[in-house]
């Protein structure tokens, strides 16, 4: 059942099946990660960091669940002291399996990502089916810069083994991408 954005939830009831509309979602509770809708087509030359206006919606979505912005990365929710972070970028082509490398958090803490970092999150986190599982789940609600991981998969033997998958995935995203809901859906602006 969806949990209604009246609810009171705290960080760790918050669960994939939460409400928080198209742009925004409970990625995967266990690795405390939300996602923040991106866009519909790709470039691997894009830029994968959070615009202002998806921060935007990502504070304006978590306040609903008591989350007031404490500083311009952080949001927190006072009753609990849990905090959403979103990762600070830190260079024009950094990899996108870097961006929660560098960031540390609390066990009680969440990520706010975009797709395509949330995704190199599963790649890392995950044996090789169950990241593709979660993927091809994730990118029938937010599609994801598949070229861009491809071009950042490094020589290890999870990423070896994923590197397999970049093509289905693509027909998966691509079917999505022409299907609806998201044949219409915009970019945050």
């Amino acid at each position: 059942m969806a949990r209604a954005a009246s609810d009171p939830a705290t960080p760790h009831t918050l669960a994939s099946d939460t409400d928080f509309g198209p742009y925004f979602l409970v990625a995967d509770s266990a690795l405390r990660l939300f996602s923040v809708f991106d866009d519909l087509r790709f470039d691997r030359a894009d830029a994968d960091m959070l615009s202002g206006p998806m921060r935007r919606h990502a504070v304006e979505r978590l306040g609903r669940f008591g989350f007031r912005q404490v500083s311009g990365t952080v949001l927190e929710q006072a009753e609990t002291g849990a905090r959403a972070i979103m990762p600070k970028w830190h260079a024009l082509g950094a990899s996108p399996f870097d961006i929660a490398r560098y960031t540390p958090r609390r066990a009680e803490d969440w990520y706010i990502l975009t797709p395509t970092q949330t995704a190199c999150q599963f790649i890392d986190a995950y044996p090789t089916d169950e990241a593709v599982d979660r993927i091809k789940a994730l990118v029938v609600r937010q599609p994801i810069n598949l070229l861009r991981i491809m071009d950042f998969l490094e020589r290890r033997p999870e990423h070896d083994a994923f590197r397999a998958a970049i093509g289905h995935l693509k027909y998966v995203q691509r079917e999505a991408v022409e299907s609806e809901p998201l044949r219409r859906r915009r970019a945050l602006r």
